[in-house]
Formats: C-alpha cells, sequence, structure tokens
C-alpha cells in the first residue's frame, strides 16, 4: 500500500475539535482537524469503516482539510471510543485505494485502536504519576518547613512519620523514633497525662483533643513548655487507621511573656515607689533630725538615751528603704551611658565588698575571658547590679567557708557579653525562682532584707537592653546569668535600617 499522504488524527480532549495531528508524512502544511471532526467520521463510517473525502462536505475555508489532501479516513474505535483517525491519500501511482486495500485498513484499525488506546493510558498514568509525585513532593515539603513539631502513630501508639521540627524539640533522630511509642519521647508524667487525655479508648480518637501549656521534659531532661493537639487520621475507605500529633513549643514564648509581665508590673510599681518615697522621705528627715537633737542632749547613761538610739538606727533603716525605693522608681540617661570594662567593673565592685566578704570567708574566683569587648553601659548601675548579685550569693553561704565564682564570656550571639555570678550556696526553692525579681520579695529574715535588690538589678538590665536569667539547685547552689550589648543598641537598630 503506497501512499504519499498519511497522517494520524489521536484524540485530545483540550483541541477544540477533540483531536490533533501526532504524526504526518508527505503534507507541504500542517494540518488541523475542523471542530465537527469527530461527528463527521462517526457518522459516515457507521456503514462501511471507512470515509472517503467525497463523502464529506466542508466549507472551502477548510482547506488545510481538503479532499485533495487526504482521500480516505479510518476510525480506529475501541470499546466504542475512537481513539485516533488514520488519513491517508491516493497511491504513489495516483490511483484511489484497491478494495484489497480498503478491507486491510478495516482490520487493522482495531489493532491499531488497541494499541493507541494503551499508548494513551500509559500516557495519563505517568502524567499522574508525574502529579502525584508532585503533590507528594509538595506536601512533604510543608510538613518540613513549618515550624510546629508532626508526628503520625499508629492505632497501637507507635510512631510511623514525623517531621525535622520535631526532632528538633525533643533532640531525636528520626531513624530512632520510628517504631517506638510516643511515650518513649517524653518523662512519665507526660505519659501520664497522655494516658488521662486519650481516655479507655486509646489512639481510637473521634475528635480533636487539646493539651495546653504542657510543663514536661526530654528524657535527657532539657524543660519544655508544649500545647498539643491530636486528631484521628482517616483513610479513604473511612477507616481510621492512626492519629496525628501535633506539638507547639511554646518554652521560649512564655520565657518572653513573663519578661514582658515583669517589665510592666516593674514600670507600675516605679511609678508608685516613687511617690510613697517622697511622701515618706518628708517626715522621716523630721524623724532622724529631732532623733539626732535629743541625743546630743541626753548623757549616754540616761536610759532614755538608749530609746532614743534604737529609734535613730530604725529612722536609718527607714530611710535607706526610701532610698532604694528611689534607685528602684529612677531610670537613667542615655547620656550616662558609654562603652565600659567590665572586668574592671567587677573587680571594683570586689575591692569596696572584700571586707564584708573577708569576714564571711569566703573564697572568691574569678574566671574572666581574654580579649573580652568593652560593654555599653553605665559603670555606677552596673556595679550596683554585681554588688546586690555577689551579697546575695554570701548570704547564701550559710555557714561560711564557700566560693563565690565570677565568670565572663562572649554572648551565645554576636555583639553581647555574658557574666555570670554563680555560688555553691543553699540554692533557690524552684517554687520561689518565679517570685525573686518581685519588689519586697525575700526570703531572708526581718530586719536582714527589703526585697528590693533583685527587682533593682532586674530594672538595670532592662535599662541596659540586657538580659538576667537564674539556674539554681536547692543545696548545690546558685548562678546568675547577665547578658549585656557591647554598643549602643538604638545605633545598631539604625545601622540595619540605613
Amino acid at each position: 500500500m503506497n501512499v504519499e499522504r498519511l497522517a494520524i488524527f489521536i484524540e485530545d480532549e483540550r483541541e477544540a475539535s477533540g483531536y490533533r495531528v501526532a504524526a504526518s508524512a508527505g503534507l507541504s502544511s500542517p494540518m488541523q482537524a475542523p471542530n465537527d471532526f469527530r461527528d463527521m467520521i462517526r457518522t459516515r463510517s457507521a456503514e462501511t469503516g471507512i470515509v472517503r473525502a467525497d463523502d464529506l462536505e466542508m466549507a472551502a475555508e477548510r482547506n488545510g482539510f481538503v479532499r485533495r489532501v487526504l482521500h480516505y479516513y479510518v476510525p480506529c474505535v475501541v470499546r466504542g471510543r475512537m481513539v485516533a483517525v488514520i488519513g491517508l491519500g491516493r497511491s504513489g501511482d495516483g490511483a484511489l485505494l484497491s478494495s484489497e486495500d480498503v478491507e486491510i485498513l478495516r482490520m487493522v484499525s482495531g489493532y491499531i485502536a488497541v494499541a493507541i488506546e494503551n499508548s494513551l493510558l500509559y500516557q495519563e498514568q505517568q502524567r499522574r504519576a508525574a502529579e502525584l509525585e508532585l503533590l507528594k513532593e509538595f506536601n512533604e515539603s510543608i510538613v518540613e518547613s513549618i515550624n510546629v513539631g508532626l508526628m503520625a502513630v499508629d492505632l497501637d501508639g507507635r510512631i510511623t512519620r514525623l517531621n525535622s521540627a520535631l526532632e528538633e524539640i525533643f533532640s531525636l533522630a528520626r531513624d530512632e523514633a520510628i517504631g517506638g511509642k510516643v511515650e518513649e519521647l517524653f518523662a512519665e508524667d507526660f505519659a501520664d497525662t497522655l494516658h488521662q487525655v486519650l481516655g479507655p479508648e486509646g489512639w481510637y480518637l473521634r475528635q480533636t483533643r487539646q493539651i495546653y501549656k504542657l510543663h514536661t521534659a526530654t528524657r535527657a531532661g532539657r524543660s519544655l513548655v508544649l500545647n498539643i493537639a491530636l486528631a484521628p487520621l482517616w483513610a479513604e475507605s473511612d477507616e481510621q487507621t492512626g492519629a496525628l500529633v501535633v506539638f507547639e513549643n511554646v518554652t521560649e514564648r512564655l520565657q518572653l511573656e513573663e519578661q514582658l509581665q515583669q517589665r510592666e508590673k516593674l514600670s507600675s510599681i516605679g511609678l508608685l515607689a516613687a511617690g510613697v518615697a517622697h511622701e515618706v522621705n518628708t517626715p522621716l528627715t523630721g524623724v532622724s533630725s529631732y532623733t539626732q537633737m535629743l541625743l546630743n542632749m541626753l548623757p549616754e547613761n540616761d536610759p532614755k538615751h538608749a530609746l532614743l538610739l534604737k529609734v535613730h538606727r530604725q529612722a536609718d533603716r527607714a530611710t535607706e528603704i526610701v532610698n532604694n525605693l528611689l534607685n528602684f522608681s529612677r531610670t537613667g540617661s542615655a547620656a550616662e551611658f558609654n562603652s565600659i570594662d567590665i572586668h574592671r567593673v567587677l573587680d571594683d565592685t570586689l575591692q569596696l565588698l572584700e571586707p564584708q566578704l573577708r569576714r564571711s570567708q569566703i573564697e572568691i574566683i574569678r574566671a574572666y575571658s581574654e580579649n573580652l569587648p568593652q560593654v555599653y553601659g553605665n559603670s555606677v548601675k552596673l556595679q550596683q547590679v554585681f554588688t546586690n548579685l555577689i551579697l546575695n550569693a554570701r548570704d547564701s553561704i550559710a555557714n561560711g567557708n564557700g566560693r563565690i565564682t565570677l565568670a565572663t564570656q562572649n554572648g551565645d550571639d554576636d555583639g553581647l557579653v555574658s557574666v555570670e555570678v554563680g555560688d555553691n550556696g543553699v540554692g533557690i526553692d524552684p517554687g520561689n525562682v518565679a517570685k525573686i525579681y518581685d519588689p519586697f520579695f525575700t526570703t531572708k529574715g526581718v530586719g536582714r532584707g527589703t526585697g528590693l535588690g533583685l527587682a533593682v538589678t532586674y530594672g538595670i538590665v532592662q535599662e541596659h537592653s540586657g538580659h538576667i536569667s537564674v539556674a539554681s539547685t536547692p543545696g548545690l547552689g546558685t548562678t546568675f546569668r547577665i547578658t549585656l550589648p557591647t554598643s549602643d543598641p538604638r545605633a545598631r537598630l539604625q545601622a540595619v535600617a540605613l
């Protein structure tokens, strides 16, 4: 069968006619099937199985599809679907095809239809597989990029999948976690809470469960505060296959909220303290002055002299409290801040407190880092901070013969310096750690403390755009860590903005 021209039209729903030219030979210009191509071929081929160009009625403008180009159209039908059409021209000598040729075309068209359908099915399968792979990659990218921990478990509570955020939260390797029980990731208290939330049905959840601000820890002992959500996982057959557990680590957020609340509380109390201090200071001055005058008028052996001396001492104590209140409420000026050597501030503080520390027989250990950059701050106020911390450390060493360690080093981020004041004293009760910066809170005996030292310290550190934190173990000691900037924070912000 020697034909001069050949075109194969493959079914394509994207085309207006429903077909596109997949291959051609002997055609001088591109061809395009008319919009009613499907109906024309199916209608005309119903009787003979082959359509002759002479049987088609086409408008003159369809000169890309005229009978002079292609003279025969053989539909390829499988299961009632016309998947392709083969268009042929005349034979090489210009003659029409013989009846034997037409019969052969009619017979092989069925085989061609099956082959083309298989090819189309394979292409469709490849396209859908590519779409599924793209969708899978997209979903995995979302799961891996979000900042909350995701974990899928089966109905026995064994981990089947988890994301990178969860690995970071719990400091674990994915390979080690998969296949293990959820309770094995946490401390025992979490396992008890989880069992209470799940109830008797276990992981056969019927609705979403929530756990807010759960205080727990990893197996390594690192403390965490988590918001947890548990939701059932369903298959397409509406059968539950497990559960999805979402972990949101809110530890740092809660710490920032507590710092913000502390600053707002100190700001409000500072305004109140300033007013009270000024109002109390006037009558105190009168009491102290008149007491001093009466003491000068009476001999020391007079019984009234001892009573007046007690009054004078209590007046001095009240004056000290008023001065602490004024220091607590007073904010510094930016002009008072400059670059200072933090080691010199620490040494000056130790020199000032040397007599008190020597009487307590306390060893001072200096662990200064070399080549430490200067700190941007107020040396007088920072000296007050270290005085308060060192005196508190001294008071926590009940029987003397203890040690106080002063350590400096570069901070975790560039542009920061950290100072640690540690002791091996009695430590702080865990229930009191959250209150130590509250004004007037003290665990010292009556007459030994005003409860303003750490409140003033906190305010000064905040005034320096710094940060203060504490780590304490009852019976082993306490360490305060202060982080201070090495340059003016406002200048850094302006530089970043430029």
